[in-house]
């Protein structure tokens, strides 16, 4: 890094008194002590040398990148009147100060102030900032000012701008209005607020309700491929999944209450019956709800890494032991559902693949996995919980799996995932151990030995597959204090 040259910087000034003379050269040599090199008439004016002469040198000379003015009453009156030095100096700045490449190299610091308390200021300074240094207990404030001035570092500094809100960047105008919902709630969270609970669940509704503008209808996509329409609409979802991803880190890291966590299961669960057909309609085809079948699955996936992240365990094991409440039109008995209700096929993605010859081994995980820049979370928590999820529906009667689509990706980590990595404590096992579903370290052995002596339900992708004792570092887990 280039080191940055010191300032020069002249101080202008009336010999008022001696008090005054006294006090401006305690100013300088403060100024000096904080590497900044002063000229000042005491100090670089000898006898002999031309007084005019030395003080247009020190205004107009560009190796100079800093006057002070020390205005008191003299200073001012000799200004205002073009009458000795400081009259002199005045017709000499007043053009510079006025001209705009000059607004940064002259500042006023005020050393005294008229009998009602205005500070005194040379009418050519007009209404310019000034450095008031007549107040003892804001001096230190008010000298630090000066300095970063004096070395252009100022206390605020405009961040560097952002990228455009996805919302503005997609393809069609914003379909479901929750921008001041979004931010009441993210507030209130931050805040802990007493209403942070009512406003999350405000948030979530809005957004569960507008999916509905997702909806596709053949009438009015009558000609397209249903792939397209379908990543379209997937596409088009990404600034709602985002927001949803700083809403639960909010709640994970300010507002992980039992009660909060019920908003967060109910929202997840509002959002199944898109998944399949609305009881209303009698005509229609299974690809028609993939855009909702991939967005139920992929904000599940993240609402669960998000908690991975935070270290918030057992809000992870409340989202996933809670069964979720449906009514499915094409069985209504059945109206609870285990998270497996998550992870539903998308064949319009597979048909997809084919048609434009993509050569994806999986185009939904290569999907998930692009999907995840700009998100701020690691995709090794999204692979982590899948990767949970897979393990807890093995261990479990039910014959239907869950299938861990990122884990496609695992291939290129070496090592146990972190949440696992970290469980060689045994403190840290048994902190995990009831997400997992299991009770002790035996329990898990004998689950993972179970999932490896059936090789045939261990998900692939034609030759590529993962290793679950080495993602889970099943050797280490819990060997050691």
């Amino acid at each position: 890094m280039t080191k940055q040259p010191e300032p020069t910087l002249f101080i202008s000034y009336s010999w008022s008194s001696p008090d005054h003379e006294a006090w401006v050269v305690e100013f300088a040599e403060e100024l000096v002590s904080q590497a900044i090199h002063v000229k000042l008439d005491k100090w670089d004016l000898q006898p002999g040398h031309d007084a005019n002469a030395f003080m247009e040198g020190m205004v107009t000379d560009p190796a100079v990148t800093k006057v002070v003015l020390v205005c008191d009453r003299k200073y001012v009156q000799k200004s205002d009147a073009r009458l000795g030095g400081a009259g002199t100096e005045a017709q000499i700045i007043t053009p510079r100060l006025y001209a705009k490449k000059a607004q940064d190299k002259f500042v006023a610091v005020i050393r005294e102030r008229d009998p009602e308390g205005k500070p005194f200021l040379p009418a050519y300074y007009g209404s310019r900032i000034y450095i008031d240094l007549t107040n003892p207990s804001t001096y230190s404030t008010e000298f630090d000012r000066l300095v970063r001035w004096a070395w252009d570092q100022p206390l605020y500094v405009r961040p560097e701008m952002g990228k455009k809100p996805s919302l503005l960047t997609a393809s069609r105008p914003s379909k479901i209005a929750t921008g001041v919902a979004f931010r009441r709630a993210f507030d209130s969270i931050r805040s802990s607020a007493p209403t942070a609970v009512a406003a999350t669940s405000e948030y979530f509704s809005i957004v569960a309700s507008g999916l509905d503008a997702f909806r596709v209808r053949r009438d009015a996509e009558s000609g397209k491929e249903i792939d397209d329409v379908i990543v379209n609409s997937i596409d088009e979802f990404l600034p709602y999944r985002n927001e949803i991803i700083e809403i639960v880190s909010a709640i994970a890291q300010y507002c992980c209450t039992e009660d909060m966590l019920r908003v967060v299961h109910r929202f997840l669960e509002q959002l199944l019956p898109y998944t399949e057909r609305p009881a209303q309609l009698h005509s229609w085809n299974e690809a028609e709800f993939d855009n909702f079948r991939f967005i139920a699955h992929e904000v599940f996936l993240y609402v669960l890494a998000v908690f991975l992240r935070f270290e918030k365990f057992d809000a992870f094991s409340y989202v996933v032991a809670n069964e979720f409440f449906w009514e499915s039109p094409d069985n209504p008995k059945d109206n609870m559902h285990s998270f497996l209700k998550f992870r539903t096929p998308t064949r319009s993605l597979g048909y997809r693949n084919d048609r434009l010859k993509l050569g994806k081994l999986s185009l939904r995980a290569a999907i998930l996995n692009k999907r995840n820049e700009g998100t701020g979370l690691d995709f090794r928590f999204v692979m982590t919980a899948d990767l949970i999820l897979y393990f807890r529906s093995r261990t479990s009667d039910i014959w239907h799996m869950w299938w861990p689509e990122t884990l496609l990706y695992a291939g290129r980590y070496g090592g146990a995932f972190e949440l696992f990595a970290r469980a060689k404590s045994v403190r840290h096992f048994d902190r995990i151990k009831s997400m997992l579903g299991v009770a002790s370290k035996k329990e898990l052995d004998t689950a993972i030995q179970k999932i490896l002596n059936e090789p045939d339900r261990i998900p692939k992708w034609q030759f590529e597959s993962f290793d679950i004792k080495r993602l889970m570092g099943v050797e280490l887990l819990a060997t050691i204090p």
